[in-house]
């Protein structure tokens, strides 16, 4: 059942170089850096956060950036390719943009009835740009340099790609509101109700062909619950197929459960609060500073001291 406020959270990826990642996504494509963490499990590496104005669940990329990662080559059973969702008439705006950042974009061209513009980042992620009304009146962020009519306002969706997509379409449908609503060819289009994060494409490949982890590498794609009970429920219906979840992990921003997929993707499923505001002590604050849990916060001097700085 296609339900609404459901969909995409955020999606996470390695990257390379912290200050060449924050280039790209905050002067090149226009979005507001929503947080400045660590990576919790190496936290002498960043965690950085990006999203629309208002840091919205369905509008966060975020980056594991590690100077040294070699280029990843992406195979089956990962995140093959993540869309950005803007206004109506705006795909002209992104062709002149790019060409003159020299960003190599190609097409656009038709994928399910909206139109599409892929484009190249410095890491080898895929990216595209899709022109969806549903986006026409979400805020944009004021302080980038993109007109607020043509912004980025987060996701449209994402492409997974698979050797069996049928374990991972019953997750989500039967867990993660998404519906069943459209297929081309080998591609299967899931939606939900929601403005943001809406839609994933399901691609079945014709073999299984394992692909390298590197820069560019999806981590995980995490799918919006709307509270800690709600994401407790989920968590039940997971193991009710089989799966195996991790416990309820608290990540400050959002509280989540992972688990990977019989396709391979990891997933995770996070709450929808208490959001980026939440660790800021004033909205223009939000990704200026460094976030560190308190588990953490004893260990600032040494930390900062590990991280070369970023400016954005």
């Amino acid at each position: 059942m296609k339900r609404d406020n459901k969909g995409i959270h955020h999606i996470s990826i390695i990257s390379g170089d912290a200050q060449i990642n924050a280039d790209f996504y905050v002067k090149k494509l226009g979005l507001r850096m929503v947080l400045k963490s660590v990576n919790q499990d190496d936290p002498g590496t960043y965690h950085l956060f990006y999203a629309n104005a208002e840091g919205e669940p369905g509008s966060s990329i975020t980056f594991f950036p590690w100077k040294r990662a070699v280029k990843s080559n992406t195979g089956t059973g990962e995140v093959e390719r993540i869309s950005f969702s803007v206004p109506m008439d705006s795909i002209s705006y992104w062709q002149d943009r790019f060409e003159s950042l020299n960003i190599s974009a190609s097409g656009p061209f038709e994928r399910f009835g909206k139109n599409v513009l892929p484009f190249e980042v410095p890491d080898g992620l895929k990216l595209e740009i899709i022109e969806d009304d549903r986006s026409n009146d979400l805020p944009g962020w004021k302080d980038s340099d993109v007109p607020l009519d043509k912004a980025i306002r987060g996701f449209w969706g994402a492409n997974l790609l698979l050797s069996q997509t049928e374990e991972t379409a019953e997750i989500l449908t039967d867990i993660l509101g998404f519906e069943k609503t459209s297929e081309e060819g080998n591609q299967t289009l899931f939606e939900t109700g929601s403005k943001l994060g809406h839609s994933v494409i399901l691609e079945k490949a014709d073999d299984a062909q394992y692909g390298k982890t590197g820069r560019g590498t999806v981590h995980h794609i995490a799918f919006r619950t709307k509270d800690e009970e709600e994401l407790k429920e989920f968590r039940q219906q997971v193991i009710a197929k089989g799966l195996s979840p991790t416990n309820v992990i608290d990540r400050h921003v959002f509280k989540s459960v992972y688990f990977q997929t019989p396709g391979g993707v990891l997933f995770e499923m996070a709450t929808d609060g208490p959001g980026y505001q939440s660790v800021a002590s004033r909205d223009e604050k939000m990704g200026k500073e460094l976030f560190l849990p308190d588990f953490l916060e004893s260990k600032r001097d040494m930390i900062e001291q590990r991280l070369e700085p970023i400016e954005v």
